[in-house]
């Protein structure tokens, strides 16, 4: 059993129900469901009786509780033993990652780790997986959030368990801006805009068919945002992962995905064998039992 989704089950008894536990915890409905279903196939015993408006506990889930709060409150007098014996960390974190929905388990994963090291500050650094990987490799970069595919031999990685989802961005006026799904064919002939990342850039052909050559390729880029402005021009249809575009004004440009869907996987990754300072060695840490083996 993992102490992340131990502390899950106790919300959802605590709240009486997965949709306003998931609200609590920040993640999905179906994240969370399947956190539960894993955990009780994990205990062969089902924890939960689930009503048409809230759930209770089972015997089983009553013993669950039982225990799971007595282990938390080990766990959390624990770590607070440990933290005070170097609450004076300080130092700062340099993390690097592109325009991606992974990038949304940063805030929280921050937030957790000043509660306890509030002397520790952060460098943001935006840019593609590509230029974030040199940055590391040369020392100037601590962590990189990395879209997949990615050379990653030479560092280490935790694998974010969320998928992104490659889209289009069209003119809102545009027929296909009015598809929920946008596939090869409507994109035969178009003019696009590509990820700057070559082996990024053949994931996606080989999802439209045929070779770079055959498309009308007119940009390529490494950030989604400036793309978009070519976009919004009538220039091109750009391609992109859906979590690069969470704060565009959809009143001015549409975002479709693709079908049949194209996923990416992330990964939270750092330098092998890289002597790092102690800010950063307990950041990695925390990302590895937030991520991992259970939040910290």
């Amino acid at each position: 059993m993992e102490i992340r989704v131990l502390r899950y089950f106790l919300t959802v008894v605590r709240e009486e129900g997965i949709n306003r536990a998931a609200e609590v915890l920040h993640i999905t409905q179906p994240t969370l469901s399947r956190q539960l279903a894993q955990l009780e196939d994990e205990l062969g015993v089902k924890l939960f009786n689930r009503g048409a408006r809230k759930i209770s506990l089972t015997n089983e889930g009553i013993l669950l509780r039982r225990r799971a709060e007595e282990i938390l409150s080990l766990v959390d007098r624990t770590e607070k033993e440990l933290i005070e014996q170097d609450e004076q960390v300080e130092g700062r974190i340099v993390i690097g990652g592109g325009e991606l929905a992974a990038m949304r388990e940063l805030p929280e994963l921050i937030a957790r780790f000043r509660e306890n090291y509030p002397l520790v500050s952060f460098d943001l650094f935006t840019g593609s997986a590509d230029l974030v990987k040199e940055q590391m490799e040369k020392g100037l970069i601590d962590i990189g959030v990395l879209m997949e595919p990615v050379d990653i031999e030479k560092f280490d990685f935790v694998r974010l368990e969320g998928r992104e989802r490659w889209a289009v961005l069209i003119p809102p006026d545009d027929p296909l801006a009015q598809k929920s799904g946008i596939t090869a064919k409507d994109l035969k002939g178009k003019p696009l805009c590509l990820p700057m990342r070559g082996n990024v850039q053949n994931e996606v052909m080989n999802w439209l068919g045929g070779s770079y050559e055959d498309k009308n390729v007119v940009f390529t880029g490494n950030l989604a945002t400036n793309c978009a402005l070519m976009v919004q021009r009538g220039l091109a249809y750009s391609i992109v992962v859906e979590g690069a575009v969470p704060f565009l004004d959809r009143s001015k440009i549409a975002c479709v995905p693709f079908y049949p869907e194209l996923r990416a996987g992330s990964v939270f990754a750092w330098k092998k064998q890289q002597p790092f300072t102690p800010a950063v060695a307990k950041f990695i840490q925390h990302i590895k039992c937030f991520l991992g083996m259970g939040e910290v």
